[in-house]
């Protein structure tokens, strides 16, 4: 599937002019000027360029490679030591079998709200976690790639306070930062809810009927509980490695909001707590060498299609058609009335964000653009934000140049074709509910506050 794209994407460079934005400086980012699109020289691909772009889609994206490596790494140690089994496994036991929809209620909105306020390559390594409670619970993977993959995404992409999207949004419109939280705040509720709702339905559909799991022959080995769910307890040496890994994600997530911190330093992190984890299990230097050497061969295969995914991207600035189909959308958008317009909006982003992965990158290169246009057509720079992070937010849940989405779902060995199938309904009801909200927006004029 990716690599059919990217030969569609080598194909569109024939057929497409190549043009380019002017971009300047701001604050140690590139920004697009608006009005600057111009086109220039053809750079289609040819046949060796396409296959060229994918060493380049490897160079782009080795960091993330490498962070699911070193998450692999750091889960194949701490399950090894067998933390994690005993954690989760009393953990359900204490909560009881009789209560596991709820456990899948609250699992799903935990992971959305690390999501949220998190990040989205940050949580990489929170996945397994899912993978071995919805096993624990009688679910299957499927099950735990809709816990923690939907959860986070949605968290994520819907944010109030998103940093990258939003915060960068505001920061363009020259808004007060991560203002209107409160309906924001509504839909991202509202989105998680909808995402629980169908993870509970899907869970009582294979608890009734097993064959129907979508995620019928994966491998499991290293996911499923090894003993009764009764005979599991907590030992002291259990609570250390806890308390390493706790400690750890925390010393995380304060580097990364008081230093900027991102994936290399995410990935040391977890190379810290492989180690850490490794000496307070009693292992010795031989075992956690080969027991790294097993989790890498674990995660390989979703490394390698992280790398795979992010070819697409290249192979479109390659062909310098990015920008050309982020001008034509945006003369399209401005023939439309308000209504129209404000969804439409929403829906090119959808597009874009295929061939722009990174929240960030796509506001500094379409926000510029979309902004005037919305006050043309009588949007206020409020809405035409949110419709920005509607339209890139519900796409990371089947986007497949996005690095970190395809990562966390080979975390949980599931194929792409089989999470489109069934994500694709809860994208279609939370596309709907999200424009409804953006229409309201439109409809009470949304400001600034």
């Amino acid at each position: 599937m990716l690599f059919g794209i990217i030969i569609f994407t080598a194909i569109l460079s024939h057929l497409l002019p190549a043009g380019s934005y002017e971009r300047e400086l701001v604050d140690g980012r590139q920004r697009v000027i608006p009005g600057s699109y111009h086109t220039i020289e053809p750079t289609p691909l040819s046949f060796l360029d396409m296959f060229r772009s994918i060493p380049g889609g490897f160079q782009s994206a080795i960091s993330i490679i490498f962070v699911v490596l070193a998450s692999g790494i750091m889960f194949g140690i701490l399950e090894k030591s067998g933390m994690i089994e005993n954690a989760v496994g009393t953990f359900v036991k204490k909560l009881g079998h009789d209560r596991r929809m709820l456990i899948v209620v609250i699992m799903t909105f935990l992971f959305g709200f690390l999501g949220v306020f998190v990040g989205y390559e940050n949580n990489i390594a929170m996945v397994p976690i899912a993978a071995i409670t919805s096993l624990a619970l009688g679910g299957d993977l499927m099950l735990a790639a809709g816990i923690a993959v939907g959860g986070i995404t949605v968290g994520f992409g819907l944010s109030p306070v998103n940093p990258y999207t939003v915060g960068t949004g505001h920061t363009i419109a020259e808004m007060p930062m991560f203002s209107g939280w409160e309906l924001r705040t509504l839909l991202c509720t509202m989105g998680l809810g909808v995402l629980a709702f169908f993870n509970v339905r899907y869970f009582k559909r294979i608890l009734k009927n097993p064959k129907r799991s979508m995620s019928l022959g994966i491998e499991t080995k290293g996911f499923d509980l090894s003993k009764d769910l009764k005979s599991y307890s907590m030992s002291a040496n259990n609570y250390l490695l806890l308390g390493i890994f706790v400690f750890g994600i925390v010393a995380m997530l304060y580097g990364i909001f008081t230093f900027d911190w991102y994936i290399d330093e995410i990935s040391s992190i977890f190379l810290m707590i492989s180690i850490a984890a490794g000496l307070a299990a009693r292992m010795g230097g031989r075992e956690i060498a080969e027991t790294a050497l097993k989790s890498v061969a674990v995660v390989a295969p979703g490394a390698f299609m992280v790398g795979f995914a992010t070819s697409i991207k290249v192979a479109m600035e390659m062909g310098n058609i990015s920008d050309t189909i982020a001008f034509e959308l945006s003369e399209v958008l401005s023939t439309l009335p308000t209504y129209a317009s404000a969804v439409s909006m929403s829906f090119a982003q959808c597009g874009i964000n295929l061939m722009i992965p990174s929240g960030s990158g796509q506001a500094l290169a379409t926000l510029p653009i979309m902004i005037p246009l919305g006050e043309v057509l009588g949007l206020t720079r409020q809405t035409t934000i949110l419709a920005f992070q509607i339209g890139d937010g519900v796409t990371n849940l089947f986007n497949p140049t996005l690095g970190g989405l395809i990562a966390m779902l080979a975390m949980c060995r599931i194929p792409f074709d089989r999470w489109l199938r069934f994500i694709f309904p809860i994208i279609g009801i939370l596309l709907i509910i999200s424009w409804i909200v953006l229409l309201f927006s439109v409809y009470i004029d949304w400001g600034p506050v």
